[in-house]
């Protein structure tokens, strides 16, 4: 079985040997190179032409999204997951933006770290098995990883009739708001149907990454409003 090389990023030299040690006991998986700069990440990228990087955002010469973007701007074949204390919604945005493809947020459980690794590997195991997809292939793709960014609580598919992209504008939105919003503010916002702005607050709920507060008025019933934890 062909391994998958990985280099990480990161400038801790005791996370660093974390998860150099923790990448290696994965099977699938060998770690082929370190780096603790963005200078250094990109000079290894480049030269040794890993298929995965685990990729700090707080490097100490540039932000790790500037090395992202600079190793999309290089059309360096390399996919990037970022493994950082930065949980910024800007941040976070502008990663998947840049073509990361997961986000894990320090501190984090090493399974968290595993289970990326392991849909990474499936996902690159699907992709080569076909070379052409259809509509179905990707939407089995992209369900079947599960929520990126920090919903750590759901690895292994949506329920059915959510979509892994709406959930993460509509958590991202929500991120970046300084009050709780009802389903149906966050509905005109993001232009959705009330019932649905609803049905992806109530699984962020369930996952725990989003609160509800019922606010009582004078009258009438309480408002459902919803914000992050």
């Amino acid at each position: 079985m062909d391994l998958i090389d990985v280099v990480i990023v990161e400038d801790d030299p005791m996370v660093m040997e974390i998860n150099r040690s923790f990448v290696n006991t994965v099977a699938g998986f060998q770690v082929v190179g370190v780096a603790k700069t963005g200078g250094e990440a990109l000079a290894i990228i480049k030269e040794r032409t890993p298929s995965l990087a685990l990729l700090d955002v707080y490097l100490p010469d540039m932000s790790g999204v500037f090395a992202l973007r600079e190793i999309r701007k290089q059309g360096l074949p390399t996919d990037v997951i970022l493994v950082t204390a930065a949980h910024d919604a800007e941040t976070i945005q502008n990663s998947f933006r840049y073509g990361a493809i997961d986000y894990i947020i320090k501190p984090f459980k090493l399974q968290r770290l595993q289970a990326a690794l392991e849909n990474y590997a499936l996902l690159r195991k699907r992709l080569s098995k076909k070379p052409f997809l259809q509509q179905e292939d990707l939407d089995g793709l992209t369900l079947n990883r599960g929520a990126t960014g920090n919903f750590d609580g759901n690895l292994y598919g949506l329920p059915k009739g959510l979509n892994e992209l709406t959930l993460r504008q509509v958590f991202l939105y929500l991120l970046k708001q300084k009050q709780s919003l009802s389903a149906e503010e966050i509905a005109g916002e993001m232009g959705l149907a009330r019932v649905t702005a609803r049905r992806y607050l109530e699984y962020l709920c369930r996952q725990g990454k989003v609160e509800l507060e019922l606010q009582y008025g004078s009258v009438g019933r309480p408002v459902k409003k919803y914000r992050v934890l």
